[in-house]
């Protein structure tokens, strides 16, 4: 938790993050939303880093929200809805390790949640393939360069490919 008992983090990884991070960000009792990197080996990786596949790190998404107002569930719940969580590190157009669909989490509670979420998706039928998203802890977040943040709102976007 964050300081205040209400805030919490939660990391998603779904393709390209710029798509991702404006998706969350616009989403009542989301508090603040990040780009970065997570989940590789080297330290403070660089754009250029993570583009040659060589650093293992994942794009990712950090949002700070509000529980009380939305709950780590329903953010869990809205990713499955952003991206093909079938399809192995590829998201639309993008290809790469960098782009798999990962949930990095925070707490046990959060990995519970992302869990379970992902077998009630798996027993609807309502995706013809396997689900290959990760569900791991989260380690430590690389914010990305300062023109990735708020890249769609900050060049008049509303959306990437998704």
């Amino acid at each position: 938790m964050i300081e205040n008992e209400k805030k919490e983090e939660a990391f998603f990884g779904a393709g390209c993050f710029w798509g991702v991070e404006e998706f969350f960000r616009i989403l009542p009792g989301v508090i603040e939303t990040e780009v970065g990197y997570m989940g590789g080996d080297k330290e403070n990786p660089t754009y250029s880093d993570v583009c040659t596949g060589k650093t293992g790190h994942a794009e990712v998404v950090r949002l700070l929200f509000d529980n009380t107002q939305i709950s780590y569930k329903d953010l869990v719940s809205k990713f499955w809805k952003i991206h093909d969580p079938t399809t192995v590190n590829q998201q639309g157009p993008d290809i790469g390790h960098q782009y798999r669909s990962v949930i990095f989490f925070k707490t046990p509670k959060q990995e519970l949640e992302a869990k379970k979420s992902k077998e009630n998706i798996e027993k609807s039928g309502i995706l013809k393939n396997q689900i290959v998203t990760e569900i791991i802890p989260s380690g430590k977040f690389y914010k990305a360069e300062e023109y990735h943040q708020k890249y769609l709102l900050k060049n008049g976007l509303s959306a990437c490919h998704f």
